[in-house]
């Protein structure tokens, strides 16, 4: 077997085991039920580094000193960190991104939480890995609008740089686009959302949630279908759908799946770790709150010809939308660990 093929297999026997939990958990709310599903959102022990790209302490430490320094750009003012701020949620804050040409970009900034766990990445799907992410960024007029062989012979020039690179790639000490993209994803693999209350309800705390967020974790996994696409611990299955939002002049992985129609308009599923504090939402930040967010998915979205078969009128109650928003609420982390902004070499 493939291991491209492989992937999905493990992907699709995940699916299925949380569809037979949910199956489980919807026939009743009792903590028998709950229990079965609750394993299918236990955090993982590690972080996932691919064996091309191993993790290295030199090498995450030079990627993080490239992420916070704003020689990345043409203009030498914004930096990785400026749109993936880590004060808010590692991303902008903002509906659109804006780089140097100071033009509103045509989706919102995501967060880089959990990257490590994603297998494709962007909102189209259009980056294979994460070390291949950070050049378009850089080299785009409309983002850092830098140009490659000019940014490399400035990096060169940096003493501190040429150290940095000898000792986090010691048999390549190249100081090359590669070991720059390298160093990039090796950092952006180190950044974890934190333990929530949520997850000390999954390691056994009953007290860590209210009573109106265990209902909303049930109509999150039931009535809801939330957990069809946010699914697992990071509450994303990775994949792409037409929910019915957008406009006609994005039309998502279909740019890049141009011959099938059901990945029109289809974005990315994005974590919902830390969703209270990522306003706004969805790929174009059209939606200012959760409680529109949800509201969107009560009512179904733009019924079209590629909206995903998962998506149709919920008929929620209020109650049930405020128990859906405590539950979300469960997901913003507690232990957050202060973000080291680096010294820079010069």
């Amino acid at each position: 077997m493939k291991p491209a093929l492989l992937r999905w297999g493990v992907v699709v026997g995940a699916v299925a085991a949380l569809a037979t939990a949910v199956a489980v958990a919807v026939a009743g709310d009792d903590v028998g039920s709950r229990a079965a599903l609750k394993e299918a959102y236990r955090r993982p022990a590690e972080v996932p580094y691919p064996e091309s790209n191993p993790y290295s302490k030199a090498k995450a430490d030079l990627g993080r000193m490239l992420f916070f320094d704003p020689i990345l750009s043409s203009s030498q003012t914004i930096s990785c960190a400026s749109c993936h701020n880590p004060g808010l949620s590692w991303g902008n804050g903002l509906a659109r991104g804006i780089g140097e040409a100071h033009v509103p970009l045509p989706t919102r900034v995501p967060t880089i939480y959990n990257m490590a766990w994603s297998q494709v990445l962007g909102w189209d799907g259009k980056f294979r890995s994460l070390e291949v992410v950070a050049w378009t960024p850089i080299s785009s007029p409309k983002l850092m609008n830098r140009n490659e062989d000019e940014l490399i012979a400035d990096l060169r020039k940096i003493a501190g740089y040429r150290e940095a690179f000898a000792k986090a790639f010691p048999d390549d000490p190249t100081l090359s686009r590669a070991n720059l993209e390298a160093a990039l994803a090796t950092y952006e693999r180190t950044i974890v959302s934190g333990r929530a209350p949520f997850d000390r309800w999954i390691d056994g705390d009953e007290r860590a949630i209210s009573a109106a967020a265990k209902r909303g974790f049930d109509i999150f996994n039931g009535k809801g279908g939330c957990a069809e696409c946010h699914s697992g611990w990071n509450f994303t299955d990775g994949a792409f759908y037409d929910i019915g939002v957008g406009h006609d002049n994005d039309i998502g992985r279909g740019r890049i799946f141009t011959n099938s129609p059901k990945l029109m308009y289809a974005f990315k599923t994005p974590t919902l770790r830390n969703v209270a504090e990522r306003a706004p939402y969805m790929h174009d930040g059209s939606e200012a709150t959760l409680e529109q967010v949800i509201d969107l998915y009560d009512r179904g979205g733009i019924d079209r010809p590629s909206r995903s078969e998962l998506i149709s009128p919920l008929g929620l109650t209020v109650d049930e939308k405020a128990d859906l928003i405590a539950f979300l609420k469960t997901l913003t982390e507690e232990e957050r660990a202060p973000v080291e902004i680096p010294a820079l070499p010069r």
